[in-house]
Parts: C-alpha cells; sequence; structure tokens
C-alpha cells in the first residue's frame, strides 16, 4: 500500500502545482473573483506559514523548516504500521501537501494561495490546495489515531 501512496504523493505535488499555475496565470492579484456569494477566488502570496505566521524567518528559513517537516513525516510514515490505512493515507497527503508549498517557496519565495471562504462580515484565511490535502491528512491521521484508542480500550486485559 505504502508503494501506491508514494505514487499518489507525486499526483498531489502535480495536482497541487497545476492548480497555482492556473491561478496565477488566470487570476487578477489581489482581486476577489467570486464564485458564490461565501467562496471566491483570490491571488494573493503568502510569505509565511498558516495565517503568514512566521514570515519573519525569510523564505529560505521557511524552506529548511518546511523540508524538515516533510523529512520527520516520512520518517513517522515509516514507524506506522500497513494496517492504519487512515494515518497512511493521511500522512501521504500531508506530504504531497508539503511538498507543494516547498516547491513554491523554493521557487519563488512565497506560497501561491488562492481560495477564499467568507461573508460580508468576516474572512478565513486565503489557502491552496497543498494546505487542503496537508487538513484532510491531519484530520485522518488523528482520526486513526482515536480508532487505535478505541480498539485498545475494546480489547480484552
Amino acid at each position: 500500500m505504502k508503494k501506491q501512496l508514494f505514487g499518489l504523493i507525486i499526483v498531489l505535488v502535480i495536482i497541487d502545482q497545476a492548480s497555482k499555475w492556473f491561478a496565477t496565470n488566470n487570476l487578477p492579484f489581489q482581486q476577489p473573483f467570486d464564485v458564490i456569494p461565501f467562496f471566491s477566488l483570490y491571488l494573493t502570496h503568502n510569505t509565511g506559514v498558516a495565517f503568514s505566521m512566521l514570515d519573519w524567518m525569510g523564505s529560505w528559513g521557511l524552506v529548511v523548516m518546511t523540508a524538515l517537516i516533510v523529512v520527520f513525516m516520512f520518517f513517522l510514515w515509516v514507524k506506522t504500521p500497513r494496517d492504519h490505512v487512515w494515518a497512511n493515507l493521511g500522512f501521504a497527503l500531508v506530504i504531497g501537501g508539503a511538498i507543494g508549498n516547498l516547491i513554491d517557496r523554493a521557487l519563488l519565495g512565497y506560497v501561491v494561495d488562492f481560495f477564499l471562504f467568507h461573508t460580508q462580515s468576516w474572512s478565513f484565511a486565503v489557502f491552496n490546495v497543498a494546505d487542503s490535502f496537508i487538513t484532510v491528512g491531519a484530520i485522518a491521521i488523528v482520526g486513526q489515531e482515536l480508532i487505535n484508542m478505541r480498539k485498545s480500550k475494546a480489547a480484552p486485559s
């Protein structure tokens, strides 16, 4: 299963980079393109990480930090048992998303973001496909841990 998930990582990176290429070449910079009343495409550049945190580290500091996180995620993934399906899928999603954002940081000095959920008085942070992969992957990893905890509580002592 892990071999197939390596292929998934490559596909995720391609999808992420293609979506960022499309956004960069088709959306006006920092001008909303309304899709539905609460969702817009809004091209912007993020020099930090989530919610622009750590932008003080500079692009190369964030490249190094992201690369170390990817290596650590690979380490955790290798240690994950094969039968932990959700965790294995989650690690592939997190790694694929992190590599997608790492490519942006290394080549551009920022991450291309373009999804924006909002109302008239509120808006969420602008994010991208890679961020979505990372979020869903983290949920899958945590979900696997909850499944494991439930199984261990249900198992006879």
